[in-house]
């Protein structure tokens, strides 16, 4: 790995991350993926080592830092298992949104919680009928007197079921499209809200994924996102500039887990009287597989970068970020799998749930072919004039 010029502290971070995830997580992780257990464990541990602070401001209970603690961390939990890191970056992708736009009292009331890992946050877009076109939300919220009541269906949604504080995405105004959205903050246990299916996935299994069910649940008027209607579609672009690079993040700590088995294998496997590690095809392989996630790496610590300092128009930055780390996560993947041979298909070894658990990252928060058109806007905007 090369010096990206992290601060002691950030350095801190990381091998905090990292040893949380190999004493904590490590050990039970293959346990959570064959049971789909929620890996409450390692929430907790994540949260007693205030991990879920990192980039909420000290005014409200966090460390202050920005999205590069996140993406150090994440990778660092990624690299050993990609479901416990998406139910860790999922309370961010909820949090982001009240911190964004959320009014000084919403901030007070909720990021506190949030930071000290005391409450685990989702966030609620996705609908049958609103995957990719996020402006097709069909879930309403209507005013009614000092409440609103919210009706509607959402699926696929990450930390269903076990977060506390859900941020959501309603039209209140559906003649007006996009600009009809609305984001509201939903508490567990508010009544008309429920749970539905719980997901049985391919990957990232330890994280569950759960439908989320209004039927005329009514809160209070203070719960509207800012206190305005029509912020819903710009939150959630907004949200996942910032979201992105921690897909992108995750999707290079499982690459970098893949990467090391494949390595460690590779020295100790014989054939032919030899360690395979000695074979030039092996090596080439290896050599491209390390050299691509290094390269995926240096985009994400960019592209983060750009965003705490504020960067402008970061949209496209953060949809190639994601767009080749995602990729890359899926090829070096799938390439260990091919290191270990037939022993990488079985479950006895921990590479193929690394290849299990990389596909998601091509797919949620904006599929790949989303982020390819996200990117050609931007060229062809700046570059078409």
């Amino acid at each position: 790995m090369l010096n990206y010029g992290f601060t002691e502290e950030q350095l801190m971070i990381k091998d905090l991350a990292r040893k949380v995830s190999e004493e904590k997580i490590k050990p039970k992780s293959k346990e959570w993926d064959e049971k789909e257990e929620f890996p409450a464990e390692a929430i907790k541990a994540l949260a007693q080592s205030d991990l879920f602070a990192l980039c909420i401001p000290e005014a409200y209970g966090g460390m202050g830092g920005g999205l590069i603690e996140l993406c150090i961390a994440t990778e660092e939990v990624s690299r050993i298992d990609g479901g416990v890191a998406a139910s860790y970056a999922a309370s961010f992708l909820g949090m982001f949104p009240i911190l964004l736009f959320g009014t000084e009292e919403q901030k007070k009331k909720y990021l506190p919680q949030i930071a000290s890992g005391k409450s685990l946050t989702a966030f609620a877009i996705t609908e049958p009928e609103a995957g990719s076109d996020a402006s097709a939300v069909a879930t309403t919220a209507k005013k009614d007197g000092p409440s609103y009541v919210i009706n509607g269906l959402k699926h696929f949604i990450t930390n269903g079921g076990d977060a506390d504080i859900y941020t959501i995405i309603a039209a209140t105004a559906k003649n007006k499209g996009p600009r009809g959205l609305s984001g509201f903050i939903v508490e567990k246990g508010d009544k008309g809200f429920d749970f539905g299916k719980k997901e049985e996935k391919l990957g990232i299994r330890a994280s569950s994924t759960r439908e989320l069910i209004f039927q005329d649940c009514k809160i209070p008027q203070d719960r509207l996102l800012g206190a305005r209607e029509g912020l819903g579609f710009i939150a959630t672009m907004k949200t996942f500039d910032q979201s992105r690079p921690g897909v992108a993040s995750q999707a290079v700590g499982i690459a970098q887990g893949a990467l090391e088995l494949a390595v460690a294998y590779a020295h100790q496997r014989v054939q032919f009287g030899q360690k395979i590690s000695s074979f030039q095809g092996i090596q080439w392989m290896l050599a491209d597989m390390s050299t691509k996630v290094e390269a995926a790496r240096s985009l994400v610590y960019s592209v983060a970068r750009a965003v705490d300092r504020g960067d402008k128009d970061i949209a496209a930055a953060s949809a190639q970020a994601k767009l080749f780390a995602s990729d890359v996560a899926m090829e070096v993947t799938t390439q260990a799998v091919q290191i270990f041979g037939g022993y990488g298909y079985m479950k006895d070894y921990p590479v193929e749930k690394h290849m299990r658990d990389a596909k998601i990252t091509q797919i949620y928060e904006g599929t790949n072919q989303i982020q390819k058109g996200i990117i050609a806007l931007h060229l062809v905007r700046e570059y078409g004039k």
